[in-house]
């Protein structure tokens, strides 16, 4: 007629997690019910992380003749209960084990223990009920204010005040417990059972039972007495279904009048397993499968007054047939301690750990003591009390705090930032420069200073130097797959084309300088022969690189969510890297033979001096390809992109500024030197 007990630990269990209390003590009375119910309830309290601090054992209040060690040992768990971080507190026992503690407030010689007060929540289980103990009168009921209790589930019936409104011991007949109670409750004795000179308080009769305090007398039925309410009802409706079975009356009733034999109460449970009635409060009775009757528990909220007196609120139930994981139903008006002073209580060993925290337990302590850890680098955690600290996903990344994640932004270097402005506006700057300077040359075609350092090299290193600043115009943008193909390979040739120019003016230097010499074989090489084989077999040996990158591992778009980390980083993969250091040695290569080689003749007897000004330009296109490679390599994101735009503007610039802009300064504003008598006079000088 009762529930389960499983159906009440699984409430308790979930209790404690509903108001996070993970930080427990627990009280039973020392006999094999209470370690039964310790053996059950710790495996669920471990299967959902509920720590317990400490299981202290109470003995009966009765065994005076030991009062010394009773003494001692409600003093110890007196201080296990109002000392440290325990607020919560499962008792499981009868309420004659409540005496330690509600004793001991009344000990003249423990002022420590009196010293120390402090709110407690009590959850009491089903088995306790408050029974009636004489000297009870005197406790201060104040340290379970606030208790949370199972009980039996029960309903109050319209009837039971009234009858017992109309109890009195001296009409009482054949009912011998009602005397006896009535002179405990009120403190009195009736007449003829001492003489009344000996005690005080004579009983009358008229006390009102109304006026009895919440622990001596409920005027409403508790859960015990309403399951035995029931109990009577499921036995007569299953003797009456049996009856109703019967051929005839006459049968049954011989059968009810005798007493019953092993046969019929075998056919009884058979009627009591299918008994279904509603009762005097309206309620359904049935039992389930397992002939365990259809109810759960109540959970009952004690608030203490002065007067020694309580009352009960019920705060929520335990559902026979919820799921395990639903079976408690809590409402959130509870009328806690007044030490909480009504905030709800925390029971704890460690705070919880926020978002951007991880817990650490303590080496030598239950897994529910732990300390708190920031996040490390690159890791969050967006719940309270995380085990451990997770990376975002690709897409995402840490906040500062480390407690959730943020959408990375999708980065390449584009026209629409300053970055992008700046380096394209410089790019066309330089291009618009080097048409310019093309112009010039053209119109001044056949004047000395362009025929003098030869004319068709000239053309060939400006167009280079154009295409030069028109392709790092490919850099910027959305990389695309032809744009990937296009970026590294089209500025390789097109520089090698502007350094193997150089080269060959430089060459043409020396050449045209022995050549003079009278006798000299050099002769023969110098002309146009000489200076387009080398641009074109410097050219296609650049060329024939960047075939074989894009023929085994050519670049293609990708995608960098790791390099920075808050960016999603839309680049070129180039591939094959080792390929793409080729691209840049064999122009770097090209680069050092043409600076030597312009150092070695900046000395050399020219008509205006061009071996001078392509040493210093190899010096800074050297100097700017020197820079590049640590740049690039310490870069991230469109940054790197840039790093190469800028290196090849730089360096594009310092040849057309080092080669070009002196020649120009004297075809635009000296033009009185630019003409033969000029150069025949320089000559012999």
């Amino acid at each position: 007629m009762v529930p389960p007990e499983e159906l009440q630990h699984n409430g308790i269990v979930s209790l404690l997690l509903h108001f996070n209390w993970t930080w427990i003590g627990i009280l039973i009375m020392d006999n094999d019910q209470g370690e039964k119910f310790v053996e059950s309830i710790i495996p669920l309290f471990s299967q959902k992380s509920v720590c317990v601090s400490f299981i202290e054992r109470f003995r009966k209040l009765t065994d005076f003749s030991r009062l010394d060690a009773m003494l001692q040992q409600g003093a110890k768990i007196h201080d296990q209960v109002m000392g440290g971080k325990v607020n919560a507190l499962v008792f499981n026992g009868e309420s004659f084990a409540m005496g330690y503690l509600l004793w001991l407030q009344y000990i003249p010689n423990i002022e420590e223990v009196r010293s120390k007060p402090k709110g407690n929540v009590w959850i009491m289980t089903a088995q306790m009920e408050f029974s009636l103990i004489p000297f009870q009168r005197t406790w201060d009921i104040k340290i379970i204010d606030g208790a949370l209790s199972f009980t039996v589930h029960s309903t109050g019936l319209p009837e039971f005040k009234s009858f017992a409104e109309t109890q009195n011991p001296l009409n009482a007949k054949g009912d011998g417990f009602i005397r006896q109670f009535w002179q405990e409750a009120f403190d009195c004795v009736f007449p003829e059972t001492i003489p009344s000179y000996e005690y005080e308080n004579i009983c009358n009769g008229k006390e009102n039972l109304m006026n009895l305090p919440g622990p001596f007398f409920e005027m409403d039925m508790i859960g015990h007495s309403y399951s035995i309410y029931n109990a009577i009802h499921a036995i007569a409706h299953a003797l009456h279904a049996m009856s109703s079975s019967r051929n005839t009356e006459r049968s049954i009733l011989d059968r009810i009048g005798k007493k019953l034999h092993n046969e019929d109460f075998w056919q009884l449970h058979y009627f009591l397993r299918s008994v279904d009635f509603n009762n005097g409060a309206g309620e359904q009775i049935s039992f389930d499968q397992n002939g365990v009757v259809a109810a759960g528990f109540d959970i009952v909220n004690l608030m203490t007054f002065p007067n020694k007196s309580f009352l009960r609120m019920k705060v929520g139930n335990v559902d026979h047939s919820a799921p395990p994981d639903k079976v408690l139903t809590i409402n959130e008006i509870i009328t806690w301690h007044s030490w909480f002073n009504q905030v709800i209580p925390i029971s704890v060993c460690s705070e919880s750990c926020y978002p951007g925290f991880s817990k650490k337990v303590k080496e030598g302590e239950p897994f529910c003591c732990y300390d708190c850890l920031p996040c490390p680098e690159g890791t969050v955690s967006t719940e309270n009390d995380r085990n451990e600290c997770y990376r975002c996903n690709d897409k995402f990344y840490p906040n500062k705090k480390h407690d959730f994640c943020i959408p990375k932004t999708v980065s390449f270097l584009t026209y629409e930032e300053p970055l992008g402005i700046s380096l394209a506006c410089l790019s066309n700057f330089l291009s618009l420069s080097t048409v310019f300077v093309l112009g010039a040359f053209m119109r001044h075609h056949n004047t000395p200073i362009v025929i003098a350092n030869n004319r068709d090299l000239t053309y060939t290193l400006l167009i280079a130097l154009l295409l030069c600043f028109l392709s790092a115009l490919l850099f910027i943008g959305q990389p695309g797959r032809l744009i990937c193909l296009l970026r590294q390979t089209t500025f390789g040739i097109v520089f090698s084309i502007a350094v193997s120019s150089v080269l060959a003016k430089t060459i043409t230097v020396i050449l045209a300088f022995m050549a003079t010499k009278p006798g000299s074989r050099m002769r023969k090489w110098v002309g146009k022969k000489l200076t387009n084989f080398i641009i074109v077999s410097c050219s296609l040996i650049q060329a024939g690189i960047c075939t074989l990158w894009l023929s085994m591992k050519p670049p293609f778009p990708d995608v960098d969510m790791f390099s920075v980390t808050e960016e999603i980083i839309l680049q070129c993969n180039e591939g094959s890297i080792t390929l793409f250091y080729c691209v840049l040695g064999y122009m770097g290569f090209l680069a050092l033979i043409s600076f030597i080689t312009a150092f070695l003749a900046r000395k050399l007897p020219n008509t205006f001096n061009e071996a001078k000004f392509i040493t210093f330009s190899m010096l800074v296109f050297c100097s700017v390809w020197l820079t590049f490679v640590p740049a690039y390599l310490s870069s991230k994101g469109k940054y790197i992109v840039a790093v190469e735009i800028f290196s090849i503007l730089a360096s594009g610039a310092g040849l057309l500024g080092c080669i070009f802009f002196p020649k120009c300064y004297i075809i635009v504003f000296r033009p009185n030197l630019n003409n033969k008598e000029q150069l025949i006079r320089k000559k012999s000088c």
